[in-house]
């Protein structure tokens, strides 16, 4: 299969860290042949060390004039409502990260485009692509299927503030200021408060509230959230009881991130390293007990590759139709409607 063109829109911090480092490298699977970026000396800069041949001020120049088969839009999420809509009437398969948008008004215009147009839209929960998480959901499933360790029960997830960053290279940079783009408003029964908090929710726990899903293959809902903003607890539609602890502590120099997948007899457990970590893969541990056999703990050994990695590589399959994505903008926007409903939940406290 022939590669596909790359083009960027955006190449700040994020963008050339989790992205276009990432894409650079699969040399076989794609080439990057444009990028969009206002700041001039930056655009001149990033296009320089990563050999990209086309810039463009903006995106509306770059959907006028450049040839590409897929767009990576690394822009900060509260962007989006501004610039997506335009890739996607374009009918330009697009990469976003996560989240969909900041509200779900927002997203649901953003499905609503994609589907219009026929268009790929691929949100950039880059956990589910992490080698360990996908082997997790292959033994989850297994079991789901089989019954061997009996009904799927429960599942927990911990992410404290801690190191994200995992000892990355920095960006390339420049002093021209920020593009001046108005910001994606909150809900429109949102206070000033709640909006700000719904922002700091979906941008730190947003990839949590994903996972969940990610493991239950059904949707749930929020059934209580604790005043101090450490614990919110949800059921699934089939009364799987789910359980994320955002805050109970934080770490200066480590990351501790995990998710565990509880069964009556047995559970599959994730511990994630730091999100921009390089080229290392989550932990899986395996306990298996059902009473009759040898119980037994199993930790297979991963590949050496980052789920930002293996986040470029899924993206571009999907492209080309070799499967489909890890996460498409329909399913994204249901984190959305958790996350407000958990900020309407904690109004209660004030």
């Amino acid at each position: 299969m022939k590669k596909i063109k790359i083009g960027f829109v955006g190449v700040g911090g994020m963008g050339q860290m989790a992205h276009l480092s990432n894409y650079a490298v699969l040399k076989n699977e794609c080439e990057i042949v444009a990028l969009a970026e206002p700041r001039p000396q930056m655009a001149e800069l990033v296009a320089r060390r990563y050999g990209i041949p086309q810039i463009y001020a903006d995106h509306k120049e770059f959907l006028e004039r450049a040839d590409v088969d897929a767009i990576v839009a690394a822009q900060p999420f509260r962007n989006y409502h501004s610039i997506v809509p335009d890739i996607l009437q374009a009918g330009v398969p697009v990469f976003t990260e996560k989240p969909i948008s900041l509200t779900v008004e927002t997203g649901e215009r953003l499905v609503r485009l994609g589907e219009e147009n026929g268009v790929l839209h691929m949100v950039g929960y880059h956990k589910r692509s992490d080698p360990a998480m996908e082997y997790a959901k292959t033994v989850v499933e297994q079991w789901k299927t089989s019954g061997e360790l009996g009904k799927l029960r429960y599942i927990r997830v911990i992410m404290p503030p801690g190191d994200w960053v995992g000892g990355a290279d920095a960006p390339l940079v420049t002093d021209e200021p920020y593009p001046s783009i108005q910001p994606e408003p909150g809900p429109k029964d949102f206070d000033d408060h709640q909006t700000r908090q719904l922002d700091a929710f979906v941008n730190y726990y947003i990839h949590q509230v994903n996972a969940i899903r990610f493991f239950l293959q059904e949707s749930y809902r929020l059934t209580y959230a604790d005043r101090s903003g450490v614990l919110l607890t949800g059921e699934s539609d089939s009364g799987v009881t789910v359980t994320l602890e955002m805050a109970p502590y934080k770490t200066s120099v480590e990351w501790h991130e995990s998710i565990q997948v509880c069964f009556e007899q047995g559970y599959v457990r994730i511990d994630l390293p730091a999100p921009l970590a390089r080229q290392v893969s989550g932990v899986v541990s395996i306990m298996r007990d059902n009473g009759k056999d040898q119980p037994s703990h199993f930790q297979p050994v991963m590949p050496n590759m980052a789920a930002m990695r293996k986040q470029a590589i899924n993206f571009i399959a999907a492209v080309q139709g070799i499967r489909p994505a890890p996460c498409e903008a329909k399913e994204a926007l249901e984190d959305l409607r958790l996350a407000e409903s958990y900020i309407r939940f904690m109004a209660r406290y004030q």
